[in-house]
């Protein structure tokens, strides 16, 4: 594991991690319109960021994916096009349940890639609701940690 790599971000790290969070968006999150990305970018970054612990993945001293963990929840996971499929998201994940005891993820139904990378990591879905947070009509999946399959 690259838990070395793993550090916490704070406030001042906003802006890299922004920026991570619309390239990551912009690559996976296809179902998403241009009006959605601005306006779930400006509650990440007034609101959503302020709710959890975020933690950067760093390469090189640079952040190329992070998390944002609340209790026992993983509420975000993005990282850097360039960085995806490389180890950084199971990385940051395996981190999260090693090291911050996180259970439960929840995943926009649409973004498959995500679904299918949770389920590797030994994650079920428990729940869907129709809606997101926001009341967007973007299915979410409450998925918990089958603990037996890791």
């Amino acid at each position: 594991m690259f838990f070395k790599s793993i550090k916490l971000v704070k406030k001042s790290g906003y802006p890299v991690l922004i920026k991570i969070w619309e390239e990551s968006v912009r690559a996976t999150h296809h179902f998403l319109t241009e009006d959605d990305i601005v306006h779930y970018k400006h509650k990440i970054l007034t609101e959503y960021f302020d709710m959890v612990k975020l933690f950067g993945y760093f390469k090189n001293n640079k952040i190329v994916g992070f998390i944002g963990i609340n209790g026992d929840m993983l509420q975000m996971l993005f990282v850097h096009p360039e960085a995806m499929v490389k180890g950084v998201g199971k990385s940051l994940v395996n981190f999260a349940i090693k090291k911050k005891g996180i259970n439960n993820v929840d995943v926009n139904e649409q973004n498959e890639q995500a679904v299918g990378f949770y389920k590797y990591l030994g994650f079920e879905v428990e729940n869907r609701f129709e809606v997101d947070d926001a009341g967007k009509p973007y299915p979410i999946l409450s998925m918990r940690l089958n603990k037996t399959l890791i």
